[in-house]
């Protein structure tokens, strides 16, 4: 595990991770702990990358500690502590691959509705309690298998048409408020281990530098581009995560 190919993808993924982190690739950072799991086991993967994403999100929550959507993360926290709950419960028995398929699926059906004429109409409209609810679940939930919350969480708050920062900043509280919420869960079930606190230890630098390029880029840019940019990345993910979750559910070899 602390081979040449290993500290490059696993830097890869945190570089990926905190440009995300960062409100600047959109949900991309669903891809760091997949990126993650070529050189180490999925479940590994992720208690490795808890601690560097409290980190990331220590430094996004202060960088837009004035520029969250309370009134949205007031509807989506409460379906999140459900789901962080039943991720809990369901650790040992949900499969990294079923939850792959999951967001993919319904990342792609976000994307494809993105682009129909009805959702002009419905862009704009005050936030549904019961939506937000649900979909902060499904965030909960995904995130705390896989870290894959991100898809869950901008099904809900792209249509919201917040600006760039605002958006981040929503983004920010929400995950760092969740993330938190897995740590003791975490440590119970094993995943904060000496080999996966020792590796992330030697990653926050590259942690710390991919936020704060992120945050510098997302002040800099047009609502236009960044809404061009994390539809289009979402999109391609979704198609990833579909494939791998397909191949995982579908045609993974028997264990022995």
């Amino acid at each position: 595990m602390d081979s040449p190919t290993f500290w490059l993808i696993a830097a890869a993924a945190v570089a990926v991770a905190g440009l995300s982190k960062s409100g600047l690739l959109g949900g991309l950072g669903l891809a760091s702990v997949p990126l993650l799991s070529l050189v180490m086991p999925a479940r590994d993967a992720a208690g490795l990358m808890l601690p560097l994403l409290l980190v990331m999100d220590a430094i996004s929550v202060w960088n837009y500690r004035r520029e969250a959507n309370w009134d949205i993360l007031k509807i989506l926290l409460p379906g999140a502590a459900i789901g962080t709950l039943l991720g809990w419960l369901m650790w040992s028995v949900v499969t990294d691959a079923f939850v792959n398929l999951m967001v993919g699926v319904i990342t792609l059906l976000f994307v494809a509705d993105a682009l129909l004429p009805l959702r002009k109409k419905l862009e704009g409209l005050p936030p549904s309690k019961p939506w937000g609810t649900f979909w902060g679940g499904v965030a909960g939930f995904t995130s705390f298998i896989s870290h894959t919350g991100g898809a869950p969480f901008q099904i809900y708050t792209l249509p919201r048409r917040m600006s760039p920062v605002m958006y981040s900043g929503t983004s920010a509280f929400f995950f760092a408020i969740v993330n938190t919420a897995k740590l003791a869960p975490y440590f119970f079930l094993g995943q904060l281990n000496v080999s996966n606190m020792t590796h992330a230890a030697l990653l926050v630098p590259v942690a710390i530098l991919s936020v704060m390029l992120g945050v510098v880029l997302v002040r800099r840019i047009s609502i236009k581009q960044f809404y061009a940019i994390a539809y289009t990345l979402v999109g391609m993910l979704a198609i990833k995560l579909v494939y791998d979750g397909i191949t995982g559910v579908f045609f993974a070899a028997p264990a022995s």
